[in-house]
């Protein structure tokens, strides 16, 4: 070892999802949604200036956080933005997890919530889903130095009822809770409105799944004023220019077209309860899933050579090799035509066994 590295802050990092590029694949593993942003964003991307690009973009995001307080019909001051929503719970984690006591969040949850806290130093304890991969809301009620979970929960799909994440709230008004709503607009009910009651509670949702924009990279979260200017005062000590011009003009365009959002919504939706009970019927059980994804496990194949098999067809799923989940397969959902692809691979490979 080099004398500078001990220096080094070493942390393992997060892995993402592959992005492999075939003609013919079928890619079901980052759950991007199958279908293109809402047509009014390819109309102002040819209308944007391109010569503006030589300028900084608005420190603030105004264009971008007015727009989101108009749709939202909220105070401008009670919402974030970020470089994705990986950005703002980066940020939040930075900003409001700085306590002697541990951060909690479930064992079985989106991984890089222990990369941060690895990254950040920040000690945390991971609580045990049940065996039907449900929060216990009663593991969250010891002291904490804050709380975090995904609602619908990933990789599992599962949704916490409202009131249970408010019972959390109720026992936690000391420390900052985190609610990652990533998923939220497939099925489930937002917690947003609860920030009107709670001043310690964040709300953090994407354009990247239900608004088909995950290359342009936009996050943002809601919260009450103090807990928003907590934040943007820690982004303005980091980078005062963290969103770019083309992802505030484009995202700000995306919430205009309210019938294409709900449209491309509604078809994943139908295109998941099909999947799912072809699913069913091929074997496999699941959570009931109220996400653009599907986590299935099937009690005679490994989901390892599942996944292996998958793939050398060009067929990606995700796979997670961590203990309790390691025979379970997480399956985006993409058009009709991708899943009649999957689901026939699937009946052939059960034939074949």
């Amino acid at each position: 070892m080099e004398k500078w590295e001990e220096n080094v802050r070493r942390v393992t990092p997060y892995t993402p999802g592959e992005q492999p590029d075939f003609p013919d694949m079928v890619k079901l593993n980052t759950n991007e949604n199958p279908y293109p942003p809402a047509p009014g964003v390819l109309w102002r991307m040819r209308e944007m200036q391109y010569e503006n690009l030589r300028l900084y973009p608005a420190p603030g995001a105004d264009l971008l956080v007015n727009a989101l307080a108009d749709y939202y019909k909220m105070d401008p001051e009670q919402i974030f933005v970020g470089v994705g929503s990986d950005d703002v719970l980066a940020m939040a984690f930075l900003t409001f997890f700085n306590g002697k006591e541990p951060v909690l969040f479930p064992d079985i949850t989106y991984s890089f919530y222990d990369v941060w806290a690895g990254l950040f130093r920040i000690p945390y304890e991971c609580q045990p889903l049940l065996e039907d991969f449900t929060i216990r809301k009663e593991d969250y009620y010891k002291p904490n130095g804050g709380v975090v979970f995904p609602n619908p929960n990933a990789p599992t799909g599962v949704e916490m009822p409202l009131a249970d994440i408010e019972d959390i709230l109720q026992h936690n008004r000391d420390s900052v809770v985190i609610v990652d709503e990533a998923y939220i607009d497939f099925g489930g009910i937002s917690a947003r409105k609860l920030v009107e009651k709670y001043d310690n509670l964040l709300v953090v949702q994407t354009f990247s799944k239900s608004r088909s924009m995950a290359g342009l990279r936009i996050g943002y979260a809601f919260g009450c004023k103090k807990i928003i200017k907590y934040l943007q005062d820690a982004k303005y000590s980091f980078n005062s220019y963290t969103m770019n011009r083309p992802s505030l003009e484009l995202g700000a365009e995306a919430l205009k077209d309210e019938a294409y959002f709900r449209q491309t919504v509604e078809k994943i939706i139908a295109t998941r309860e099909r999947t799912k009970k072809r699913l069913a019927e091929l074997g496999f059980t699941f959570a009931d899933s109220k996400s653009n994804f599907i986590f299935v496990t099937h009690p005679d194949f490994s989901a390892r050579e599942l996944f292996e098999a998958l793939k050398k067809e060009h067929i990606y799923v995700r796979y997670f090799a961590k203990p309790r989940i390691d025979n379970y397969l997480r399956i985006t959902i993409g058009t009709d035509e991708q899943m009649d692809v999957l689901l026939a691979f699937l009946e052939k490979y059960r034939k074949e066994r």
